[in-house]
C-alpha cells in the first residue's frame, strides 16, 4: 500500500511515515487505523506499528506475460517509468510507463497495470475485527473473487497466487463489504498451454499442477480459492503438514477431510463447493462463471436450507493469520518435485 503524505507518530504504537513509502498492512480496526509493516530501507530500518487510514492511497502492481519468473511489486507516480525485476533472480526484466490511477486496466507491449483501492485491510484480518462471520457473507466474499477471475480468465490471464493475504476489502457506496483481488506479481497470460510456473514460499495454496512442475491453467486459480474457502469456513488449512513436502503430498494426493469439530455448523452445500473446486485434474473444475452460478452462491439472503445457520467459529482464524505473518512466499523452494514424485511412484 502506498503512503500519500507524512505522517507523524504520536503514540506509543504508532510509526512515522514519509510519503511514497511502500507499506504492508497486518491489521486494521474500526477506527480506521491500521497496522502496516515498512521494510528495511537505505533511509532507515523495519519497522511495524499502526498509522491512520487517511494516508493510505492506491496500490498497484504488474504483471508480465513473460516465461520467466514473477516480478516485484512497484508502486509509482503518475508519468513515471521503473525498471521491473524477477523476485527470484533479481535481474531487470521490463520497463513500462504509468498512466495514472483513474486507468484501472491498461496494456503496454504485453504487461498490464491494476490499481485499486482497499480501506479495509486484508479480509482475514476484517473478519476477525468485526467477527459475526456467516456463510452468507463467506458466498459474498467469494462472488466478489470469482468476478474478478472471471473477467481475468476472460482476458487469458492467471493470477497464480490466490492466497488470503491478497484478498483486500473496501466498503462501497452503501458500506457493504467487496473483497479486491490484488498482488499480481505472478500473473501471466496463457498464450499457449505450456506455462510451468517456479514453486514459491509456502505451497499450501498451490494447485497439484504447479506442486509438479506440469502446466498451470486459468483453472489452476479456481484451485487455490477452493483452499481458501476451506480456511475461510473452518479457520484451518485442508492440505498443511509439518513440512512442505509433506504439504506438496498431500496436495497431490488429494488427502483433506472435513472434521466436526472445525466444519460444526457448516453446510453439506459449502462443503460440496469446496470438493467441486478441489479436483486433481485441472479440466474437471469449473470455470470461474459457472462457479458463480452454483446455487451455494447463489442462494437469497436468509436461506438456512442451502447455507448453515449462525455464526462460524472465527477463533482458528487468529492461529491462521498469526502463522502466516511469519511466512515468506517469494524464495523458491527446492527439491519438493523430486521428493512428490518419488514417493507417489513408490505407491504405484
Amino acid at each position: 500500500m502506498l503512503v500519500t503524505q507524512d505522517y507523524m507518530a504520536v503514540k506509543e504504537d504508532e510509526i512515522s511515515v514519509s510519503q511514497g513509502e511502500v507499506v504492508q498492512i497486518l491489521a486494521s480496526n474500526q477506527q480506521n487505523m491500521f497496522l502496516v509493516f515498512r521494510a528495511a530501507t537505505e533511509q532507515g530500518p523495519a519497522a511495524e506499528g499502526w498509522i491512520p487510514g487517511f494516508v493510505l492511497g492506491h496500490t498497484s502492481a504488474i504483471i508480465t506475460d513473460s516465461s520467466e519468473g514473477p516480478i516485484n511489486d512497484v508502486t509509482c507516480d503518475n508519468g513515471e517509468s521503473v525498471t521491473l525485476r524477477c523476485k527470484v533472480c533479481g535481474r531487470p526484466r521490463a520497463t513500462i510507463t504509468w498512466r495514472g490511477p483513474n486507468e484501472s486496466n491498461l496494456t503496454n507491449n504485453g504487461h498490464f497495470s491494476i490499481t485499486c483501492r482497499a480501506d479495509q485491510g486484508r479480509l482475514l484480518d476484517y473478519i476477525v475485527s468485526w467477527g459475526n462471520l456467516t456463510e452468507e457473507k463467506v458466498a459474498s466474499y467469494l462472488r466478489s473473487v470469482l468476478e474478478a477471475l472471471h473477467y481475468l480468465h476472460n482476458c487469458r490471464i492467471v493470477h497464480l497466487d490466490i492466497k488470503p493475504e491478497n484478498l483486500l476489502v473496501a466498503h462501497n457506496s452503501s458500506g457493504l463489504p467487496v473483497v479486491k483481488l490484488t498482488d499480481f506479481g505472478d500473473a501471466v497470460q496463457l498464450n499457449s498451454a505450456h506455462y510451468v510456473h517456479p514453486l514459491l514460499g509456502s505451497p499450501e495454496f498451490a494447485s497439484p499442477e504447479l506442486v509438479l512442475g506440469e502446466p498451470v491453467s486459468l483453472t489452476s486459480d479456481l484451485w487455490s480459492l477452493g483452499v481458501v474457502t476451506y480456511v475461510l469456513l473452518s479457520g484451518a488449512s485442508p492440505f498443511l503438514d509439518e513440512s512442505a513436502e509433506e504439504t506438496c503430498l498431500n496436495i497431490c494426493r488429494l488427502d483433506f477431510s472435513f472434521p466436526r469439530d472445525y466444519f460444526h455448523g457448516v453446510s453439506q452445500a459449502a462443503r460440496d463447493f469446496v470438493c467441486l473446486l478441489l479436483r486433481t485434474d485441472p479440466s474437471r473444475r469449473p470455470p470461474a462463471g459457472l462457479c458463480l452460478q452454483e446455487p451455494w452462491l447463489q442462494a437469497p439472503q436468509g436461506d438456512r436450507l442451502s447455507r448453515g445457520e449462525g455464526c462460524l467459529d472465527t477463533a482458528r482464524l487468529i492461529s491462521f493469520l498469526d502463522r502466516r505473518k511469519h511466512q515468506t512466499d517469494a524464495r523458491p523452494i527446492g527439491g519438493v518435485r523430486s521428493f512428490i514424485q518419488s514417493r507417489l511412484q513408490s505407491q504405484m
